[in-house]
């Protein structure tokens, strides 16, 4: 089969368009943007059944180079990092320890469903594994790095396939689920958040036309220069923790360092114009994040779903019925029936099913409508790109003797 590769820089300029498209689709369809859908999940679904339909009528697999994705990863997390106040760390101290026990009994949870399904329905030993944790709440890279251990324990040759099958159809629902769960819960319960407060990502839709001149080439350029500086600050820091043995994302890393020079550099600088709670600052992560989102979501292989069976697919259904049960019952009341619960349902949907920029994106695209929610951002971010990973692993593993 002949293979399109599409260079970096034309995926880059492709995302950007793909964004576009869904923006412009959720403003012409009103029930997207009512059931919070984000834009580049939109433009980002058409794409992929744009490449679906090459691969199966003209028998071409498009792939898409996609190293602009780290360094947009980078961004946005620095992004959250440099918002991140004490004051907010503080508040969320409570809130943040609930969410980690509510997502680990979820990964208990998770495996649970898998092992019970797969056993119900026939499947081999080893889907239970690959059903589970391993692809839902892990993804596509825990996955890839998981399959051959899967693979030679339990001797199933196409592993790979129905892990990355499983993790893409996970991160769609993800997608799609996050924003109308929240919805719902909003309507419900009369909820709301702070309207006349700057959002963590993004701008909202009442503030989108309002203090233009917030935003100047010179305010943006000093917003790239700090977080440029922190991303640097993280890469040396990242260094010295590989050196000491500590196996963490480069991304948690820069926004660990963000959250230190945003709590530390004001204090001892006031008078050095700093970008926490800023226009820029929320532009440019929302930015990142939206471009990274469409990048990701554009270049699903959604062929690979293909290799799902009947069997499978009734396993992946009982994880995403289960998915939002949890939420609707255990995680909305355990949070406090608010409405950061309401914007943290939203992300555990991506947190449960998809991935962590799956989970902000979700989040955005709520407190763009319904107004500013810091405190969820800061506690889902460290639980979802931190703490979740050692954990999950710690269940593989497990799963795998």
């Amino acid at each position: 089969m002949p293979v399109v590769q599409v260079p970096a820089f034309l995926t880059f300029t492709l995302s950007i368009l793909v964004f576009f498209i869904g923006s412009r689709l959720n403003r012409s369809v009103p029930a997207l943007s009512h059931w919070n859908i984000p834009e580049a999940v939109t433009g980002g679904l058409i794409s992929a059944f744009v490449t679906l339909m090459a691969y199966a009528f003209f028998g071409t697999e498009i792939r898409f180079a996609l190293g602009a994705r780290d360094l947009l990863l980078l961004y946005f997390f620095t992004g959250v990092g440099l918002n991140a106040r004490v004051s907010d760390l503080i508040a969320g101290g409570r809130p943040f320890l609930v969410l980690l026990a509510l997502t680990l009994v979820f990964l208990v949870i998770q495996s649970v469903v898998a092992v019970g399904g797969t056993a119900l329905l026939g499947l081999p030993a080893g889907f239970s594994i690959l059903l589970g944790s391993v692809s839902l709440v892990g993804g596509h890279g825990t996955t890839i790095a998981w399959a051959p251990t899967i693979s030679s324990r339990f001797g199933l040759a196409n592993a790979m396939e129905v892990g990355i099958a499983s993790a893409t159809l996970g991160l769609v629902i993800a997608s799609i689920l996050g924003g109308p769960i929240a919805r719902h819960l909003i309507s419900r319960n009369a909820l709301h958040g702070k309207m006349d407060e700057e959002l963590i990502v993004g701008v909202s839709n009442e503030q989108a036309d309002r203090h233009a001149d917030e935003v100047s080439y010179q305010s943006v350029l000093q917003t790239l220069l700090v977080m440029n500086i922190a991303v640097i600050g993280g890469f040396l820091l990242h260094e010295l923790v590989v050196e000491l043995g500590i196996k963490l994302p480069l991304f948690v890393i820069c926004m660990f360092f963000a959250i230190l020079l945003t709590n530390t550099v004001p204090l001892v600088a006031p008078r050095l114009p700093w970008p926490t709670r800023t226009r820029p600052l929320s532009l440019i992560s929302d930015l990142s994040l939206n471009i990274f989102l469409a990048m990701s979501l554009m270049s699903l292989q959604l062929w690979t779903l293909r290799g799902l069976g009947l069997s499978i697919l009734v396993v992946l259904a009982l994880q995403t019925v289960t998915a939002v049960a949890y939420i609707l019952f255990v995680v909305f009341p355990a949070m406090g029936r608010s409405y950061n619960a309401a914007v943290i349902s939203a992300g555990f949907t991506g947190i449960s099913l998809g991935a962590t920029p799956t989970a902000i994106a979700n989040m955005a695209a709520v407190t763009k409508t319904h107004g500013a929610a810091p405190i969820a951002f800061i506690i889902l971010p460290l639980v979802s790109a931190f703490f979740i990973d050692i954990a999950n692993a710690g269940i593989i593993t497990f799963m795998v003797r």
